[in-house]
């Protein structure tokens, strides 16, 4: 049984910074790529970032881009998602994912298994 499981989300200021890791359990975890998603109250659940299998290659969301970073690390079965200069729009509750493939996906239908998410709440 694949476990995910998300930690590091909290209430910052706007402006401030998080990490939110996903720890993987009963897969080996290099055999997936991995995947951050967020869903805001009443919205759909949106793309974040995404990496691959080996962590050569990283895709994010224009929201994001150049405030967020994803990394990996294989040896410790965990993914990262260092959030910088976090607005109030960020706010959501952010889900990891994984699926059984090389690369990382935008749609989240791609994925095989997701963790229970984590709430990152930033003030104005």
């Amino acid at each position: 049984q694949v476990q995910l499981v998300e930690s590091g989300g909290g209430l910052v200021q706007a402006g401030g910074s998080l990490r939110l890791s996903c720890a993987v359990s009963g897969r080996t975890f290099s055999s997936l790529s991995m995947g951050w998603f967020r869903q805001a109250p009443g919205k759909v659940r949106e793309f974040v970032a995404a990496i691959t299998r080996s962590g050569g290659s990283t895709y994010y969301a224009d929201s994001v881009k150049g405030r967020f970073t994803i990394s990996r690390d294989n040896a410790k079965n965990t993914v990262y998602l260092q959030m910088n200069s976090l607005k109030p729009e960020d706010t959501a509750v952010y889900y990891c994912a994984g699926r059984s493939y090389y690369s990382g996906s935008y749609y989240s239908a791609e994925y095989d298994y997701w963790g229970q998410g984590t709430q990152v709440t930033v003030s104005s």
